[in-house]
């Protein structure tokens, strides 16, 4: 897979087909559009083509209220790449940018820049100024600029649509059941690890302190069972987000993950952390004493589940 920042340019005459759309999670309604795009584009033999951004649109239209984000950049591009993706251009969202109407997009970006002959959207897309623009106005354009279009229905679970915002609420919520649900996978958080103040270790369950883009979505505060990938291997893990009130006093959220029977040295190491399940909140003990069996609980507790969801 390519990757273009802005520009895009191909060597053949081949068209393209388009996926558009913010994509932020890669949920499972993403992923019907991305292999209907896929797809089509294999029986019409066109090249297939995510435009997409690297900000969300309102972190520019809303300067005050901006939307935490569900992954990184560099997770949003392992994961398409793994789909059989051909080009990946993601497009710069500025003010000045913010301003093309929905015809220039269509006649600009659709057609000289992307050469589409078959564009695939959702079912809630909008384009151009304001988003002025809906499907229907994309399919007039694509009959007057000879592209055809495809648009997705909403994906649902129950009665509920697959959305960001609605994995992004439940990530909140520390409901990582049904935010993984959603996402057809589950949510992580990657980071560089940092060097902590080292009480893990002084109560003989070392973590590995990590540091995330402030931009994310980060769950709500307790304590989770989790899987941590480092080096192309995964291990069982216990993560804590919050304050850890008992043993500190600075009021600052941190990530802490307890890699369960790991040995090793890991600060400025890259690692994975995958939410599965919130045990329990995060709470303020007695001693430290009485932390300690809570900590040997939890981590029986992740084992149990870990072993009831049979994960390998």
């Amino acid at each position: 897979m390519e990757v273009f920042e802005n520009e895009f340019s191909i060597t053949d005459s081949k068209y393209c087909g388009v996926g558009l759309g913010n994509f932020d999670g890669l949920h499972r309604g993403h992923m019907a559009l991305i292999n209907t795009l896929l797809d089509e584009c294999r029986i019409s033999d066109l090249h297939s083509v995510v435009y997409t951004f690297k900000k969300h649109p309102e972190h520019i239209l809303r300067k005050e209220l901006l939307t935490p984000l569900i992954m990184t950049t560099e997770h949003k591009v392992r994961l398409l790449e793994k789909t059989g993706l051909e080009f990946l251009v993601f497009q710069e969202f500025d003010e000045e940018f913010s301003r093309i109407s929905p015809r220039e997009f269509v006649e600009e970006i659709l057609v000289n820049k992307l050469k589409a002959r078959l564009v695939v959207v959702g079912f809630n897309y909008r384009f151009g100024y304001m988003g002025k623009g809906d499907c229907e106005l994309l399919k007039e354009l694509g009959q007057e600029y000879g592209f055809k279009v495809i648009v997705i229905p909403p994906v649902k679970i129950g009665n509920e649509v697959v959305s960001s915002t609605a994995i992004r609420k439940y990530v909140i919520e520390g409901q990582m059941e049904k935010a993984n649900e959603f996402l057809g996978r589950f949510f992580s958080i990657s980071g560089k690890v940092v060097t902590g103040k080292g009480i893990g270790n002084t109560m003989g369950f070392p973590t590995a302190n990590i540091d995330p883009e402030k931009f994310l979505v980060t769950p709500a505060e307790g304590v989770y069972v989790t899987r941590t990938l480092y080096q192309g291997k995964w291990y069982d893990s216990v993560t804590n987000v919050g304050k850890c009130p008992t043993v500190r006093s600075d009021g600052a959220t941190t990530i802490e993950t307890h890699m369960i029977d790991f040995t090793g040295e890991l600060y400025g190491e890259d690692i994975e952390v995958s939410f599965i399940k919130r045990l329990r909140g995060e709470k303020l003990f007695k001693n430290r004493e009485e932390l300690i069996n809570q900590i040997r609980t939890d981590i029986e507790n992740a084992k149990m589940y870990k072993k009831h969801l049979c994960l390998g």
